[in-house]
Order: C-alpha cells, then sequence, then structure tokens
C-alpha cells in the first residue's frame, strides 16, 4: 500500500491534513510585516460624498470664511447632542448661519458645509495658557 493510499484513511488522513494546513500558515505568514492604516491628511471614509438633495460634495477642505467665528462648544459624547456658539448664535449639526450648514460637531472642531465644500472652524483657547 502506497503512502497516498494510507492518507486516504481514517485517522491518518485527518492527521495530515491538519499538519498540511499548519504547515502552511507558518510558511505563508512568516515574514509579513504587521500593516499599519495611516489616516493622517485622507478623508474621513464615514463622511458622505452626497448631500441629502443629491449633490456632490467637494471634499477639498478650505478655511473657514471671515464671516463665521466660533466662539465655543458645548459636547457630549454620552449623548450624541452637540451645540456650537458661532457669531453669538447657538447652533447644533443640521443648523445653517452664514449661508453654511453645521455638518459635525466634534471637541474642538465645527465642520460646515457651504457650496459642496466642507469649512472647518477650530476652537481656540484666545491666547490664553490653560493651567
Amino acid at each position: 500500500m502506497c503512502f497516498f493510499e494510507r492518507v486516504k484513511e481514517g485517522k491518518f488522513f485527518i492527521c495530515f491534513c491538519c499538519a498540511a494546513f499548519i504547515f502552511g500558515f507558518f510558511v505563508f505568514s512568516y515574514g509579513r510585516e504587521k500593516y499599519i492604516y495611516d489616516a493622517s491628511g485622507n478623508r474621513n471614509p464615514f463622511t458622505p460624498l452626497i448631500t441629502s438633495d443629491g449633490r456632490f460634495i467637494n471634499l477639498d477642505k478650505v478655511d473657514a470664511p471671515k464671516s463665521l467665528s466660533l466662539e465655543g462648544i458645548m459636547y457630549d459624547e454620552r449623548i450624541g447632542i452637540s451645540y456650537a456658539i458661532v457669531n453669538a448664535v447657538v447652533v447644533k449639526q443640521g443648523d445653517t448661519i452664514e449661508g453654511s450648514q453645521v455638518m459635525k460637531i466634534e471637541e474642538n472642531k465645527v465642520y460646515f458645509i457651504k457650496d459642496g465644500q466642507i469649512l472647518e472652524l477650530e476652537l481656540t483657547n484666545g491666547g490664553e495658557d490653560e493651567k
């Protein structure tokens, strides 16, 4: 009886298949470097590319116009409803101010959308250092 005929029989076949699988796994995984994705400078994949009314969003970030001034953020991660104070007006996600719609509010940033372009305002501490 040759080797391959014995392999087809019962327990020896199972052991041979397991050994072949383990050997193949180690051969193909040995020496591979762990892949680490660097998202810096790339767009957020969860940001929609089309608005609710069907317009394409230009994802090139533009500096916020001088007419918008971010004065404060009330960020609540737990409840999911956050507010921002822009031009002395309290706004939330979906509100429109100065022709720009509030797209997203983060801890230190507010993203607006205007004419298909994303505008970003970052909260600064007004030159005062925290102690």
